[in-house]
């Protein structure tokens, strides 16, 4: 089609030009706004594969430690068991909290 003799040089010139702009407002739509969208969407899911993942071996270990203090370490007392997964998980639980940041109080509140 570039060397057929019915259409003149402006005309192909002119197309050419045409596809350019287009081009060009493409590529930057796609940069300025399709490209952000994406990666946003993949932080989003990967994060949420992440959190599973990690929420799942978390009570993975925590049924193997259960199990574990279970039949070797009390026996067939299985309060003993629970009572020390509790103790481990308050102490965490107030390791936490004291590092938490308390926001802070405005002028009007009291």
């Amino acid at each position: 089609m570039a060397d057929d003799p019915t259409t003149s040089t402006g005309e192909r010139d002119l197309a050419g030009r045409a596809m350019g702009a287009i081009d060009l407002v493409v590529d930057t739509l796609h940069d300025k706004v399709i490209r952000p969208i994406l990666l946003i969407g993949r932080t989003v899911a990967f994060a949420f594969i992440i959190v599973v993942c990690v929420s799942v071996i978390a009570v993975a270990l925590c049924v193997a430690l259960l199990r574990l203090l279970d039949v070797y370490a009390f026996g067939s007392h299985q309060w003993a068991s629970w009572a020390l997964l509790g103790a481990i998980f308050v102490t965490g639980g107030l390791v936490i909290w004291r590092w938490r940041k308390t926001p802070a109080k405005s002028e009007g509140a009291r």
